[in-house]
Formats: C-alpha cells, structure tokens, sequence
C-alpha cells in the first residue's frame, strides 16, 4: 500500500483539528474573546491623568519600590523587569536584598480589593517615611487609595457571569498587566529609549 503524500497528511490534519475545535462548546470558544474585551474595558477606564502622574513618579523618583500580594505581586514583578530593562532603579518589597525605602523614592502597590493587610501596611509605612505612594487597584475608597497620594483605579465588570471566565481578581490581574505594558512604552517614547537599549540591559539577552 502506498504511504499518503506530505501534502495530503497536512490536510487530514488540519481536518481534524478543525473537527475537534468546532465540537468545543460554545463557552469555551466565547471566553477567550469576552476576557480580552473586559479587560480593553478596564484598561480604557483609567483617567489619563493618573496614568501620566504614575509616569511622572517613576521618571523623578530616586528609586521604584513594588508590592503586592499574590497573583497582584507576580503582575508588580513584571512591571519590574521591564523597569530594570528601562534603566530604573527597581526592588520589589520583602526580598532578602531589599534597601529600606526613603523619601526620594516611589512606592507603586498593587491590590485588586485595596483591602490586603500586607499592602495596606506597606503604604502606612512607606507614608510615614515620605516616600510617595501609589496605587493600583480596583476598589474605590478602599483602605489602601486613602493611603496613596494617586490612586489608578480600574473600573472591573465583576459579577457572576465573568466569575465563569476570570474568577478570582482575573480581570484585574490582567489588565493591570497591559495597563503596566502600555507605561512601559509611554515611558520609551518620552525617554527616547529603544528596544536595543532595554536588550542590552537584558539579564539573559547580555
């Protein structure tokens, strides 16, 4: 029996990958797409203005100090490399190797609910110094925003049809990602910083 064709299994292939992605259910096809579009929501809903003040805050401050809990610590620590990459001064609270923060430097905290007690306790502390505080979070009037100085709330659609698709502080965690990613450029743009130069700076990439 003569074997099929390079040309023919390729077909059969994508076949059967096509068979076996229309017998999905329709939810699983629909979340990726709802995600996506709650998370444009949430990002297209932060005032222009707190966004410039973040940017401002990283570019005059001495040095940048990141925290926040769980899932919302992991999206600081990435803005955090992309900071180091941008040339930036940058730690993320409760390393072994973290410097004390003073009043020359940033504090940017991170909290869906803006009711975490580890980052509410942060901000108290990081006021009293003087350093100037700000927040992402996506809460109004919440514990933590009465302890920043900015506050760069997201409007989160957070009911029981998303909790299908982006339980747990999803959305948030997400949009606070692209939120930071859009920082990222804004700040290359007005640093007239290139992707080679944060290459450079790049751990790996060196």
């Amino acid at each position: 029996m003569r074997g099929s064709s390079p040309r023919r299994s390729q077909r059969i292939s994508k076949r059967r990958r096509r068979q076996r992605w229309q017998q999905l259910p329709v939810s699983d096809l629909r979340s990726p797409t709802e995600l996506i579009s709650y998370c444009k929501q949430a990002v297209e809903s932060v005032d222009e203005r707190q966004k410039e003040q973040l940017i401002d805050a990283i570019l005059t401050s001495r040095r940048i100090f990141i925290y926040g809990s769980g899932r919302s610590g992991l999206i600081g620590q990435l803005f955090a490399v992309r900071l180091v990459q941008l040339g930036f001064d940058v730690h993320f609270v409760g390393e072994m190797t973290t410097p004390i923060i003073t009043k020359d430097d940033l504090t940017l905290l991170i909290s869906y609910t803006g009711r975490t007690s580890s980052v509410v306790q942060t901000a108290e502390i990081a006021k009293r110094i003087g350093s100037k505080v700000i927040s992402l979070t996506g809460t109004k009037d919440c514990n933590l925003s009465k302890t920043s100085d900015t506050t760069v709330l997201f409007d989160i659609i957070d009911n029981e049809e998303t909790s299908k698709i982006a339980p747990l502080g999803t959305i948030f965690e997400d949009s606070a990602h692209l939120f930071f990613e859009c920082v990222v450029c804004d700040i290359m743009n007005k640093q007239k910083i290139t992707e080679e130069d944060m290459r450079n700076r790049h751990a790996i990439w060196v």
